[in-house]
């Protein structure tokens, strides 16, 4: 290579490094540029950023394309700013195609931002967004260039708004038909007001008429003579009839002090045209409470009055053919029952007497028995009669029903058989009730004989005791008063009853068994029982089912105590004959059957025909250990009055009634004196000397 080309070679090469330097220089200009522009576009997409997610509208761009429905049939949300869910009410919307967003309104939003797309024209409109019943208030815009497919959605909800808007629209709407509605019903209370029948007024404080129909003005005339008229003072109008002026201030000053009241008043003079109104008084106060006077409506009720009395006497004359419906059915029941226990008694004294005429005594045990069978069985009908009365002696003491229920659980389990399932359930802290203890056993057994009867084929019994609270409403339905009761009822699992048999299953003689095997008095005798101790007897069945029947007896506020032995052991002792016992009896066959059993067993016998006999005898200085006297007596002084006098001379004296029912008037409501006993008639001689030989068994009695 020769000097000149290589001269060349080295201008080149130096020219290349110059334009090398030049391009590095150059590149690291446009390198800082774009680090410049870089950092530029990062603040302001940061900035958009922060706008985007900060603006309290909702904001969305969406991105058309095309869909089944055609070209650009659809859009998917590519960006949206959190307040797109609070205004919009659909979450997480970015993403999503507006086709399976809202199905059934996707076709209209399509069109709307369709054409923004084609057209390039912004658009603000309103519309409801269905499926979250939003009403929304939008603008939309093409984002540049087109060719991009996207709009800009700006929105805010408007729903509160649009509804406030609808309210006071609706509002307007109806004020004038509420002004004319308004105005008509006050015409057409108007026009009601004077056309009924009721007599209609209104005072102020001052007795001045405020208003008055003209059905109230005409019936004024009638009763007063004068027509009255707004403005007029009512007591200066009656001003020369005091007796109806005083009437009428009495009246409507009690209205005027605030009182709402009614009364049923007559007015008209007596035996002429007077007829009877029902009056409502109340006060007229004004929107912010200040009394402006009162007013009165009144109707004519005198007809209504003549029914009601036509009916009380219609009501009164079926009670009393009921009565005596129902005492011809007792007593032609109590007829029949004595008629056949008289027949064996009279049968058997007949042939009592005509064998011991013919001699053959060894016969006559027999007719005994029949006659005293008989006996017995009229002394029980008796009983139950009387328990049906509700006038039994009873003999009621502080129970524990749990104990008397357990002490009778062998026997009722033994009467009911081995076919029956009998369970006792027991309240834990029962109340004591006042209660005649032998009484109840016998109800509660009749009870369960009743339940087995009604389980022919085996089932359960249940004896149930539980304390009761009887509020008004409870205790009206049981027609008791208020308060604390304890319950004893029997459930079975048998037939039940027909309401109707429910109606008159407490009615004597009433009975559903066979001829032969009930005599309708149990239930009945239960029923006067518990009535007569203050309690109540309901029953509850249903056909199929079975019954339950509850006794609700009164809670006893005292202590319980053990109820003696009905049958205590006697004390041995033998009377001697210087115990005199005073009889009194109006019944001579039963003061000569007294007499002759207490001398027979050893005692002193003195009679007395009625009361004051008796109280001669006791005043004077004969000595009395017991006085033995039925209760009703003859003469003015019953046996009770005969007790009480004897004993303001002789304290101590020890008394024994005997009587065929209790009167609470004579026996004290159940509540006898100390040393005042009470033996039931019909008795057995046994009976009655073992409780004389109980009242003076420490051998002296002296009174």
């Amino acid at each position: 290579m020769d000097s000149i080309e290589l001269e060349d070679l080295q201008r080149r090469l130096k020219a290349l490094e110059e334009e090398n330097a030049r391009l590095k220089a150059a590149g690291a200009a446009v390198l800082t540029e774009r680090r410049k522009v870089e950092s530029a576009l990062a603040d302001s997409e940061e900035r958009y950023r922060t706008l985007f997610n900060s603006i309290d509208e909702g904001f969305c761009i969406i991105e058309f394309f095309d869909g089944p429905h055609g070209p650009l049939s659809d859009y998917v949300h590519v960006e949206a700013n959190p307040a797109y869910t609070q205004h919009a009410g659909i979450a997480n919307v970015v993403g999503q195609k507006v086709r399976e967003m809202v199905p059934d309104e996707a076709g209209g939003w399509v069109e709307l931002y369709g054409g923004v797309l084609r057209t390039g024209v912004p658009i603000r409109f309103e519309r409801e967004l269905v499926a979250t019943s939003r009403h929304l208030e939008l603008a939309a815009f093409r984002v540049e260039p087109a060719s991009r497919k996207q709009v800009a959605v700006l929105f805010q909800d408007i729903t509160p708004r649009k509804r406030a808007e609808r309210e006071l629209q609706q509002l307007n709407e109806t004020l004038e038909a509420r002004v004319v509605a308004a105005l008509a019903e006050r015409k057409l209370m108007a026009d009601l007001v004077e056309g009924t029948d009721a007599f209609v007024q209104v005072v102020d404080p001052d007795f001045r008429w405020l208003a008055v129909n003209g059905a109230a003005a005409r019936e004024f005339h009638r009763i007063y003579g004068i027509l009255p008229k707004v403005g007029d003072n009512m007591l200066e109008l009656l001003e020369d009839q005091p007796e109806h002026r005083d009437a009428i201030r009495t009246a409507w000053s009690r209205a005027l002090a605030g009182e709402a009241f009614v009364e049923i008043a007559g007015f008209g003079e007596p035996g002429r045209a007077r007829r009877f109104y029902e009056m409502r008084f109340n006060c007229l106060r004004d929107g912010e409470g200040r009394l402006l006077g009162a007013y009165q409506f009144s109707y004519d009720v005198t007809e209504r009055l003549k029914e009601q009395e036509r009916l009380r006497e219609a009501e009164e004359a079926l009670r009393q053919s009921q009565k005596m419906e129902a005492v011809g059915q007792l007593t032609g029941g109590i007829a029949h029952d004595f008629n056949n226990l008289l027949t064996g008694i009279i049968g058997s004294l007949e042939l009592l007497q005509t064998r011991i005429g013919q001699g053959r005594v060894k016969e006559i045990d027999r007719y005994v028995s029949a006659a005293q069978g008989a006996a017995k069985r009229a002394a029980a009908l008796t009983h139950r009669l009387l328990a049906f009365s509700r006038r039994q002696t009873l003999d009621p003491r502080p129970t524990d029903l749990n104990r008397l229920v357990m002490g009778m659980e062998e026997l009722v389990r033994r009467t009911v058989g081995p076919e029956i399932a009998v369970e006792v359930v027991t309240a834990g802290g029962l109340w004591p009730t006042l209660i005649d203890a032998s009484q109840l056993e016998n109800a509660l057994l009749n009870l369960c004989i009743n339940a087995r009867d009604a389980m022919p084929g085996g089932g359960r019994l249940t004896i149930e005791t539980a304390n009761r609270w009887l509020d008004e409403h409870g205790a009206g339905e049981r027609d008791l008063d208020p308060g604390q009761y304890v319950s004893l009822c029997v459930t079975d699992t048998g037939t039940g009853m027909a309401p109707e048999v429910v109606e008159r299953a407490f009615e004597p003689f009433f009975t559903t068994k066979p001829i032969g095997q009930g005599t309708g008095l149990g239930l009945s005798m239960v029923y006067g029982f518990v009535r007569q101790s203050g309690g109540q007897v309901r029953i509850y069945s249903e056909v199929g089912q079975g019954t339950t029947m509850c006794l609700y007896l009164p809670r006893h506020y005292g202590k319980e105590t053990d109820r003696p032995a009905a049958l205590a052991t006697k004390t041995a002792m033998h009377p001697q004959a210087d115990h005199t016992i005073l009889v009194v009896d109006d019944e001579p066959s039963i003061r000569m059957l007294l007499t002759d059993a207490l001398e027979e067993i050893g005692f002193n016998v003195i009679e007395a025909h009625d009361g004051p006999t008796g109280l001669n005898i006791l005043q004077s200085d004969q000595v009395i250990d017991l006085l033995v006297t039925d209760v009703g007596l003859p003469g003015g002084m019953n046996g009770r009055q005969l007790a009480d006098a004897a004993r303001t001379t002789r304290p101590a004296l020890k008394v024994l009634f005997i009587t065929g029912y209790a009167e609470n008037a004579i026996i004290g409501n159940g509540q006898l004196a100390p040393d005042m006993q009470v033996l039931t008639k019909p008795f057995v001689v046994e009976a009655l000397a073992s409780r004389i030989l109980d009242m003076i068994k420490d051998g002296t009695g002296r009174n």
